[in-house]
């Protein structure tokens, strides 16, 4: 597929802004974090400024941006509007959670668990809209919502650890950092040994229903021409650029960010500060090439028309 910048921007944005404000919402309401204002406007900021920045990213994917708002209303059969839905839900407790919180200096419990919950739901949704796609098997599978949802924590945590650094270290969630580094790098080379092995799902054979004749394969392409569906189902990343990539999305999202992650147990002030800001610039650097690849190496079927044996 091709790798859409609005789309890659949206889902590594709002992802750990949603993973940011699930944090907040959690530990918040139960004295774990500060109670200080001054902490709960920078670390609500953070978080909303990422996932509005994330949902206008979004925006310039749209063909037709006027029209937007008709997809809230197919949210009984659409994970893409479910999303949009849960998305806007999500910003009325988050609201009054950091009204509650900043202006009032009262930490709301059930404004901090809905907000919570709704980032949740909104982060899965998102993940559903690809793995509900079966013509994408890449996509299409058990490993996908997992993901997604690991690394919106693992990114959440990293900003949460740098604002907590600034504000008041809390010594006991030092550990929430590297824990959730080995969680998400756990589930995303689960996933890529997924990919890398599964078997094939459609031939050229079942897509055109003459398998049962012999190999099929393209006599004449279609088009003379490249078309929308080739320009944007066809991409096609070479294997050693995906290998490469790879590695480096596991270098600087989980190995790098793990070991600054370790900082404040051996360091404290302005360096366990600059630890955690590269870990979390990092982590979220790691999470974007990541995300490109996870559109750059899904296969569309609708390609075993164009030439390609199988996906």
């Amino acid at each position: 597929m091709h790798p859409s910048l609005s789309v890659i921007l949206f889902t590594t944005a709002s992802g750990a802004g949603y993973g940011l404000l699930a944090l907040l919402g959690v530990l918040a309401p139960f004295g774990v974090l500060p109670a200080d204002r001054m902490f709960g406007l920078v670390a609500l900021a953070l978080a909303l400024g990422a996932i509005t920045g994330g949902l206008v990213s979004s925006a310039f994917h749209l063909g037709q941006r006027q029209r937007a708002w008709r997809a809230f209303s197919q949210w009984r059969t659409s994970w893409l509007s479910r999303e949009g839905v849960a998305a806007v839900a999500t910003y009325l407790p988050a609201g009054l959670f950091g009204i509650g919180w900043v202006f009032l200096g009262v930490v709301m419990k059930a404004a901090g668990l809905l907000s919570a919950l709704g980032a949740v739901a909104t982060v899965f949704c998102t993940a559903m809209i690809y793995r509900s796609l079966k013509p994408v098997p890449r996509w299409h599978n058990r490993w996908v919502v997992p993901n997604y949802l690991a690394l919106a924590l693992m990114s959440g945590t990293l900003w949460l650890m740098l604002v907590l650094q600034i504000f008041g270290p809390r010594p006991e969630l030092y550990v929430l950092a590297p824990a959730t580094i080995v969680l998400a790098a756990f589930l995303k080379l689960a996933y890529w040994r997924f990919i890398d092995s599964a078997p094939a799902t459609s031939t050229a054979g079942s897509a055109t229903g003459l398998g049962s004749l012999g190999t099929v394969r393209l006599f004449e392409a279609p088009h003379t021409s490249e078309n929308y569906l080739l320009k944007e189902m066809g991409f096609q990343i070479a294997r050693k650029h995906a290998a490469r990539l790879r590695r480096i999305a596991t270098g600087l999202g989980f190995g790098l960010p793990f070991v600054l992650s370790l900082a404040p147990f051996v360091v404290a002030g302005w360096p366990a500060v600059a630890a955690a800001f590269v870990a979390a610039a990092l982590g979220t650097a790691g999470v974007f090439v990541e995300r490109w690849l996870f559109f750059a190496e899904a296969q569309h079927a609708v390609t075993l028309f164009y030439g390609r044996s199988e996906v």
